[in-house]
């Protein structure tokens, strides 16, 4: 079990490293001189706010020397200042995390209450109306692009509900009932499909689950139906839910990039689509590295947390 979680905490070290690489790169090799681009051809920039806006990307020296000049700042927490506000990244990032992490949750609470009942009901009576109309719903919702259906939700809303979500952030501390209307719909739009993989994984494994020998056995001794579904078959049956829920959450996470610019949510999302317009390349190096870092995390947790709820890979 130990050296399982050593060899998955190796695996990721190296794979942080190379993701690194590639957005070190990612930025420098862009076409042309990365400061012309970002001042537009602005000819009455001087050679000093040119060499300043150099020297704040890192881009003095050679390659392995920019790198290992961001890599150990990124280190010690440092990751610069944009190039339009003259904040520091790590500050701008403290503030837009906590926005787009509660967007993520709303977006998988809803995902696993509406998408894990109706796989269960779909593989206990298969082949019936249920079966069909969630299987229908999982399909429909693993082929709508969450963007659109956030426009369409808006639009919805607005035009025959009369009512629009509130456009100013406001925590859930201070006021829980604006903080939720302004998350319920971006949430609903970026977890359709989350719910639709949830659901089609719980039907699957359901129907695996149900025809194994222990659950006849169970039902042979007559206990009750609905007992045999929900502490027998149920049971083993989220196993491998359990991983696909860490994952799904960087799905979401991506997913939360468009939705976030339509509602303007100040998060992530919002962030790293306002720095790829103002090409404030600073803070998008330091968003992407995030994400990134989040995304790696995310699936050691997973596989961290199928080990342990599956007592067979422990042995």
């Amino acid at each position: 079990m130990t050296g399982y979680i050593l060899r998955r905490v190796a695996f990721a070290i190296p794979t942080l490293f190379i993701v690194s690489v590639g957005i070190f790169l990612m930025v420098r090799l862009l076409p042309g001189d990365i400061i012309d681009i970002l001042f537009g051809g602005d000819l009455s920039a001087s050679e000093e706010v040119k060499a300043k806006a150099r020297e704040q990307l890192g881009l003095n020296g050679s390659y392995p020397e920019q790198y290992w000049r961001w890599i150990s700042h990124m280190f010690q927490g440092d990751l610069g200042r944009s190039l339009i506000t003259s904040q520091p990244i790590t500050e701008t990032l403290r503030t837009a995390l906590p926005i787009t992490i509660e967007l993520v949750f709303l977006g998988l609470l809803i995902a696993v209450a509406v998408g894990l009942p109706l796989g269960v009901i779909s593989a206990v009576k298969r082949d019936s109306v249920h079966d069909y109309g969630a299987r229908v719903t999982g399909l429909v919702g693993i082929s709508i692009p969450n963007f659109w259906l956030a426009t369409l939700l808006l639009i919805f809303t607005s035009r025959v509900l009369h009512w629009v979500p509130p456009l100013q952030y406001v925590p859930f501390y201070e006021d829980p009932k604006k903080n939720l209307e302004a998350f319920i719909l971006p949430a609903i739009a970026i977890s359709v499909f989350t719910l639709a993989i949830v659901m089609r994984m719980v039907r699957a494994t359901m129907l695996e689950v149900l025809s194994l020998d222990y659950v006849r056995t169970a039902r042979a001794k007559g206990l009750f139906e609905r007992s045999v579904i929900l502490k027998h078959a149920m049971r083993n049956a989220l196993t491998p839910v359990i991983t696909l829920g860490a994952l799904e959450l960087g799905t979401l996470l991506s997913g939360a990039v468009l939705t976030e610019q339509i509602f303007s949510i100040p998060g992530f999302g919002k962030l790293i689509v306002d720095a790829v317009f103002n090409r404030d390349y600073a803070v998008v190096q330091g968003v992407v590295l995030t994400t990134a870092t989040i995304y790696i995390t995310l699936n050691l947790i997973a596989d961290i947390a199928y080990v342990l709820v599956n007592p067979r890979l422990r042995a």
